[in-house]
C-alpha cells in the first residue's frame, strides 16, 4: 500500500508542478478554448492541461518502476509498454485537436488505434462471463476491447463540460476502483503489485495535482489531451484487472460472482454513461450526428436548475462517489450493510439535486465559466 500512495503522491506533485508551464506553453501556442455557444465558460482559456497530468502518469510509472515491490508489474509483461503506446497516440491526437480541431470521424478512427496498439500488445478482453466463463478468440477480444476503449474515452469526455468536473469524477472513479483492485488482492491472496491498481492509483494522483487550477474558476482546461488520456486509461485498468482475475476464484465467499469485475467498471463510470447514452439516444431522436455538441448534458441541466457550478460539480461528484462505493461495498461487506449505506448516501443525494432554496432556473451563459473544450 505504501509503494502506491508514494507514486499516487509523486504522480499529484508533477501534475501540479507541471500545470503553470503547460499553460504558458499553451498561451504562447495559442491553444485556447472559444468561447461558443454550448459553453459556460465566458472567455477563452488555455487547454493542453492534459499533458501535466500525462507527466505526472510518467514520473508515476518511473518511479514505480524503481521500487522493489512494484517491479512485478514490469518484468516479464509487456503491458506497460502496451499502456504507453496507447497513451502516446491519444495524447498525440488530443494535442491536434486541441489546437486545430479535427472532426468526429477522424478523431474516432485516432481512437480506434491507439486501443487496437494496445490490444495487439496484450492489453485486451480475455473472457466474458458467458455460460461461466467464455473465452474470446483474439480477433473478437480486439474487437471488444475497442469497443470498451472507445466508450470509455468518449464518455470522459462528454461529461467534461463545468471546471474541475471530468477530473473529479475521473479522481473519484478511480479511487473506487483502486480499492476494489487492492482488496480483490488482498482478500484472495492475488499478486498486490499490478498495472491495474497502480494505474488506478496513478490516476487518481494525475487528477487531484491538477484540480487546483481547473476547479471553478478555472486557469487551464484539460482539453481533448486530458479527457481521452483518462478515459483511455480507465479502460486500461479496467481490461487488465479481469485479463489477471480468476473468475472462478471470485465466485464465492464474501465475493460476488464472476459478473462483477465487469459490472464494476459500468458502476464506477455510471455517471458518465448515462450522460453518454442520454446524450447519444437525444441526438439520434432529433436526427443529429451522436456527437454533435448540445447545451443538455447532466451538467447543464444541474445548472438551469439553479446551482452554481460549483454545486453542481460536487453533486456529480457525489453521484459518481455513491454508484461507485456501493458497487465496491458489495463485494466486501454484507450484502444489508452496503445496501443500508447505499440508501442513505440516495437520500441525501436527492436532497442536494434539489433547486437550492431561493434560486431560480439559470441560463448556463449566466454562471460563469466551464471546462468543456
Amino acid at each position: 500500500m505504501r509503494e502506491y500512495l508514494l507514486c499516487l503522491l509523486a504522480a499529484a506533485a508533477v501534475a501540479y508542478l507541471l500545470t503553470n508551464p503547460v499553460r504558458s506553453l499553451a498561451l504562447r501556442l495559442g491553444v485556447m478554448a472559444p468561447v461558443r455557444d454550448r459553453d459556460v465558460h465566458d472567455k477563452p482559456i488555455p487547454r493542453l492541461g492534459g499533458l501535466a497530468m500525462v507527466g505526472g502518469l510518467l514520473a508515476g510509472l518511473l518511479l514505480a518502476s524503481k521500487l522493489p515491490m512494484m517491479r512485478a508489474v514490469f518484468d516479464g509483461s509487456n503491458s506497460a509498454i502496451a499502456l504507453l503506446s496507447g497513451v502516446a497516440i491519444i495524447v498525440l491526437l488530443g494535442i491536434v485537436d486541441d489546437k486545430w480541431g479535427l472532426d468526429a470521424p477522424t478523431k474516432l478512427a485516432g481512437q480506434v488505434l491507439a486501443a487496437g496498439v494496445m490490444a495487439f500488445q496484450g492489453i485486451a478482453v480475455i473472457w466474458l462471463p458467458i455460460g461461466g466463463t467464455f473465452v474470446l478468440d483474439p480477433v473478437t477480444s480486439v474487437l471488444f476491447t475497442v469497443i470498451i476503449v472507445l466508450v470509455s474515452i468518449n464518455a470522459i469526455n462528454f461529461v467534461d463540460g463545468l471546471d474541475g468536473l471530468a477530473a473529479g469524477i475521473v479522481a473519484v472513479a478511480a479511487g473506487a476502483f483502486f480499492a476494489y483492485s487492492y482488496l480483490l488482492s488482498v482478500e484472495l491472496g492475488f499478486e498486490r503489485a499490478t498495472l491495474a491498481t497502480l494505474v488506478s492509483a496513478l490516476l487518481v494522483g494525475m487528477c487531484l495535482g491538477f484540480l487546483p487550477n481547473n476547479l471553478f474558476p478555472a486557469r487551464i482546461f484539460m482539453g481533448d489531451t486530458g479527457s481521452m488520456t483518462l478515459g483511455l486509461l480507465l479502460a486500461a485498468s479496467t481490461i487488465t484487472l479481469s485479463g489477471q482475475v480468476d473468475p472462478s476464484a471470485v465466485a464465492g465467499g464474501t465475493l460476488l460472482p464472476t459478473l462483477l469485475p465487469i459490472l464494476l467498471p459500468v458502476a464506477v463510470l455510471a455517471v458518465p454513461l448515462v450522460d453518454l447514452l442520454l446524450a447519444v439516444i437525444r441526438r439520434t431522436r432529433a436526427g443529429r450526428n451522436p456527437f454533435a455538441p448540445d447545451k443538455q448534458h447532466l451538467h447543464h441541466r444541474l445548472l438551469e436548475m439553479g446551482h452554481s457550478q460549483r454545486r453542481a460539480v460536487f453533486v456529480m461528484y457525489a453521484w459518481t462517489g455513491l454508484l461507485a462505493g456501493a458497487a465496491v461495498a458489495v463485494a466486501f461487506v454484507p450484502p444489508i450493510w452496503a445496501g443500508i449505506g447505499f440508501l442513505v448516501g440516495l437520500a441525501i443525494l436527492v436532497t442536494l439535486v434539489r433547486r437550492p432554496a431561493g434560486q431560480a432556473p439559470a441560463s448556463v451563459h449566466q454562471l460563469g465559466t466551464g471546462t468543456r473544450g
